[in-house]
């Protein structure tokens, strides 16, 4: 599967917030980083965050722009409260090896009614 083709239907899976199909698109030694975190390696370990996550606050992805160059896609992203951001995916044999988000963390933790850390 092409890169951008793998995004696609990551989005997909990810709008419907099942971390168990979005955990399949990944190789079992991923790493996923989001760079207002620290990152998350191993596909179990994805999946466990993407559960957390869509746990703790109703997240869309609307693509504005994915783009792909060889083994690699990248997808430029907003959401229906405002937020932007962007993902680079690097595709090999036909899963995700390596993605890496960046987005304001603190717009999320706002837009969400969620806690903001003290350090």
């Amino acid at each position: 599967m092409r890169p951008k083709e793998l995004i696609y239907q990551w989005v997909e899976l990810f709008n419907k917030g099942n971390a168990d199909e979005l955990a399949e698109l990944y190789h079992e030694e991923a790493t996923n980083h989001q760079v207002a975190n620290e990152p998350v390696k191993g596909k179990k370990s994805i999946e466990k965050m993407f559960r957390e996550e869509f746990a703790a606050a109703d997240m869309v992805c609307i693509v504005e722009h994915i783009f792909e160059d060889g083994e690699w896609g990248i997808l430029e992203w907003k959401d229906p409260v405002g937020l932007r951001g962007c993902g680079f995916f690097h595709i090999v044999d036909g899963k995700i090896m390596l993605q890496r988000g960046y987005w304001d963390k603190l717009s999320f933790l706002r837009k969400h009614n969620l806690p903001i850390p003290t350090e």
